[in-house]
């Protein structure tokens, strides 16, 4: 793409993209820093960027970019910054700094109140926190009829029914979130962990043996495969290791009421 092309940048910032798909990680990042100090004005910059060090979990370096990209956005943001705000405070997220993360997915659901996206990782992260239970997992099931057949959205409720002590529910959306999304290792896992609690034991095995299956680390093989030894601890066990993590957030309140069934 020629240089005076007004595609040249966008042709440039996809360059820094396709390199990280590739592998070459390390080129990525030269490559899009250098186009972040050529015009820091540039919000594109700051999203591509951002994507590769999220691809690294560099989230230390994340979270800085976006706060450079915050800084430049100024006081007053468009509808359109939204992601910024989203993707800093899913950095924060990972970076286990919860007073950082939450104001952003407030601040990103305030420029876009219909995200499904955010309304799913805000709603899905206080569930397990055990906070703002009712007004989570509602958030889920918005994100849910906005996409209806996002399987990563799907499992988030079906997971939010399962924290909840709603197992029969869990289930119900956990297969829904399995069809849409069948070689995924975590939602395996959590469809493993709803059949056990129903009693499906033999298919709770089977659930947690396909999420070992592939390289992907977004499950604790080990977990998996002691869970697969010897099952679910009972639930009295559970209650009391969630209350020795959780000791300094509220107690958990009662299940909230299953979802109407929707077509």
């Amino acid at each position: 793409v020629p240089a005076d092309s007004p595609m040249h940048r966008i042709s440039e910032l996809q360059l820094g993209l396709t390199l990280s798909q590739t592998g070459k990680m390390d080129e990525a990042r030269q490559h899009l820093k250098a186009l972040l100090e050529s015009d820091p004005d540039d919000i594109r910059s700051y999203l591509a960027y951002g994507a590769v060090l999220s691809d690294a979990k560099d989230y230390a370096a994340m979270a800085a970019n976006y706060d450079k990209a915050v800084e430049v956005i100024g006081a007053v943001p468009k509808k359109t910054d939204w992601t910024i705000f989203f993707q800093r405070g899913i950095a924060y997220e990972r970076l286990k700094q919860w007073d950082k993360a939450e104001p952003n997915f407030k601040r990103a659901l305030e420029l876009n109140p219909d995200q499904p996206q955010v309304l799913n990782y805000l709603g899905y992260s206080w569930v397990d926190k055990n906070m703002n239970l009712d007004q989570g997992i509602e958030m889920i099931r918005r994100a849910v009829e906005l996409r209806p057949n996002d399987g990563y959205i799907v499992d988030s409720l079906g997971w939010a029914h399962y924290r909840l002590g709603a197992f029969d529910e869990a289930v119900t959306e956990l297969e829904r979130a399995v069809e849409l999304r069948a070689g995924d290792p975590t939602i395996n896992d959590h469809l493993g962990d709803a059949y056990w609690r129903v009693g499906r034991k033999l298919e709770a095995v089977y659930q947690w043996n396909r999420a070992l299956i592939g390289d992907s680390d977004d499950v604790d093989k080990a977990k998996v495969k002691e869970k697969i030894a010897n099952g679910l601890p009972p639930l009295e066990k559970d209650a009391q290791n969630t209350a020795k993590k959780d000791q300094a957030l509220p107690p958990p309140a009662p299940p909230a009421p299953a979802p109407d069934k929707k077509s």
